[in-house]
């Protein structure tokens, strides 16, 4: 199934969508098979939010932004199923804050490396971290200990949607503020961030962004009036109980 032969107005676009983005990913080299594992997960939490944005969520998605634009190094680190589900809408986030753009994988070979490169590539990056490696981030013994020095390694603020929790958990230990796109509100990944977004990564992103360039002009004062007001825990919290009730009342 193509996304030209799924129509918006299906009840079940965007669920049907994703499936196909991390499909073709998989095909692609770009996306793992433990990928499609992770993504029906997500899916199942997606839909007991009702496949919406919550008020929550987006207050966290302008957070995000604020940060990103206050930030004097943002990142913005993919995995296979962040360039699989939402390439372009990466590299726009990107430019909207100028942020660069990581790579950074568990299953983690050259040719995958340089795959997601390329196709990020195809979708507008001009340049792309991430096979360097001549960085890590200490308390891991794995392949996603590996960064680049002057990437992930010294940023100030990462956004890492779709996070393994030990490394969501040895990035804050790094000090590093961490914007966190997670649709399960319990996961380490939601609970170590800054700012946790639990809200399905293919709205999330473009969400963002839009806040990002509605922010743009305002003052360094507002920026961190926004981040401070930000309350991580009701945000959690707001999250769960929209979980258990089905969405926003």
């Amino acid at each position: 199934m193509s996304e030209v032969e799924v129509p918006e107005s299906h009840p079940r676009y965007e669920s049907l969508l994703t499936r196909h983005r991390i499909e073709a990913g998989v095909e692609k080299g770009i996306t793992s098979k433990q990928g499609l594992i992770a993504q029906g997960r997500g899916e199942a939490f997606d839909y007991l939010l009702g496949e919406e944005t919550t008020d929550s969520a987006d207050a966290a998605e302008r957070v995000a932004a604020a940060h990103l634009l206050l930030a004097d190094h943002p990142v913005l680190s993919i995995n296979g199923n962040v360039a699989a589900l939402c390439p372009g809408e990466m590299v726009d986030l990107a430019d909207a804050v100028d942020a660069d753009v990581e790579v950074n994988l568990f299953n983690r070979t050259d040719e995958r490396m340089r795959a997601i490169v390329d196709h990020l590539r195809d979708h507008g990056a001009d340049e792309v971290k991430g096979l360097e490696a001549d960085g890590r981030i200490p308390g891991l013994d794995h392949e996603r200990a590996k960064v680049d020095a002057d990437g992930i390694g010294d940023a100030d603020v990462v956004l890492v949607p779709l996070e393994d929790g030990d490394r969501a958990e040895a990035l804050a230990e790094m000090g590093k503020t961490e914007l966190v796109i997670d649709l399960n509100p319990l996961s380490r990944s939601a609970r170590t961030a800054t700012v946790p977004i639990v809200d399905n990564i293919i709205r999330a992103v473009p969400n963002v962004t839009a806040h990002a360039r509605e922010l743009r002009g305002a003052s360094r004062e507002e920026l961190e009036d926004i981040v401070a007001a930000f309350d991580r825990e009701a945000a959690l919290a707001d999250a769960e109980r929209a979980i258990r009730e089905g969405g926003d009342d």
